[in-house]
């Protein structure tokens, strides 16, 4: 009996220590789910978002560069052809005028008088030669009935004669006269724009001694430049396929102002500088351009077929050379060492470095690198 109660004892002390285990256990476990379930998750790796542009492929005008300085057409100094006082200045300091404008105007009695001097001469001579012709006449028929000697027929023949040469050399004077009068206005030769007045009103102006002003031709004007002999060729080569269009830029300036065309290159080449000069005739109707503004032209000599063009402002620097960064496999970051050719507003052609279709990162170049992950975004086209 006593054995039989330690057995119970043993048993039931075995029990209770068996529910204590596995309530421990269950209590381990649920203290570990509580730690588990307050762990924040482990952050993503941040990509740069970029903005890219497909390479394409286009035909580009190919224009030659050059610095240049305008020149008028015409340019004269207005100068009197006649001795007398100024008396008019019809036309302002500064203005724009036509052709047959009055400009100046030198007083006209004394030519005026002379005119008329010259006039009634020629009055004169008209009535000494009919009667000269008159007398001829009756002297003819005497002669031919015998009543007028050969002498006397050959002095009236000689008197008719004197009188058509006087009226021929009064006829000229009167010629002389009426130019003297018209020179004493001064009329614009050309279309053009006056400069600052050098002559009063009331100067005693000179014949070709007082200068009373200048006058320019501004439309169309010259733009002079010189290209190097080594683009002559190509220069050569653009003119036997036709005319060559000239864009004028003024500083400042990225889009053309004026168009023209060459029409001048010199017959040989400045041997101290290796340049030749050269010549555009440029249409200027709203007078923009002024004789000795310095300017830009650009020759567009040919046209460049299936040329591969980026933005310029993709392209970086480095020590060996222009590149790009392209997006690679896995929308990683490639860098391309690239070749540049010409520029087209503000793209560029790419000659080697990338394939038509390459996309091209375009933006926050300072914040990636070679193989760096990114996100690429089509970029907007500028409006």
């Amino acid at each position: 009996m006593r054995k039989w109660k330690i057995a119970l004892g043993t048993a039931v002390a075995l029990g209770a220590i068996s529910v204590a285990s596995v309530h421990l256990l269950d209590m381990g476990n649920l203290s570990l789910n509580a730690g588990t379930a307050g762990a924040a998750p482990a952050p993503a790796a941040f990509v740069m978002p970029v903005p890219v542009v497909s390479v394409v492929r286009k035909t580009i005008p190919i224009y030659l560069d050059y610095a240049a300085r305008t020149e008028p057409i015409r340019s004269i100094t207005l100068q009197a052809r006649i001795p007398g006082y100024l008396q008019e200045q019809n036309a302002a300091d500064g203005v724009d005028v036509r052709q047959g404008d009055l400009l100046y105007k030198i007083s006209p009695d004394d030519f005026q008088a002379a005119l008329d001097q010259a006039k009634a001469q020629v009055q004169r001579d008209v009535a000494t030669l009919d009667y000269a012709r008159s007398n001829l006449g009756r002297g003819t028929e005497l002669a031919k009935s015998g009543y007028l000697a050969k002498d006397g027929f050959d002095q009236r023949t000689s008197t008719l004669r004197e009188a058509q040469a006087s009226l021929a050399l009064n006829q000229a004077a009167v010629r002389t006269a009426e130019l003297n009068l018209s020179y004493s206005e001064i009329r614009a030769p050309f279309g053009g724009r006056l400069g600052r007045n050098q002559a009063s009103v009331g100067t005693l102006v000179s014949v070709a001694g007082t200068v009373l002003n200048t006058l320019v031709q501004l439309d169309p004007i010259y733009v002079t430049f010189n290209p190097s002999e080594t683009d002559l060729a190509e220069i050569e080569q653009a003119r036997a396929s036709g005319p060559i269009e000239v864009e004028v830029l003024l500083p400042g300036q990225t889009e053309a102002s004026q168009k023209g065309e060459l029409t001048f290159i010199d017959n040989s080449v400045d041997r101290s500088t290796g340049t030749i000069t050269a010549r555009a005739t440029i249409g200027n109707g709203k007078f923009t351009l002024l004789p000795g503004q310095y300017v830009r032209v650009r020759l567009h000599v040919r046209q460049q077929a299936d040329a591969l063009m980026v933005p310029q402002t993709a392209l970086g620097s480095s020590q060996l050379g222009k590149y790009l960064y392209v997006v690679g496999k896995g929308n990683t970051v490639d860098q391309r060492l690239v070749s540049l050719g010409p520029t087209s507003g503000d793209q560029v052609a790419i000659l080697s470095g990338v394939a038509e279709g390459d996309q091209v990162i375009t933006g926050n170049l300072q914040k990636i690198g070679p193989g760096m992950p990114v996100s690429p975004t089509p970029e907007k086209p500028a409006t």
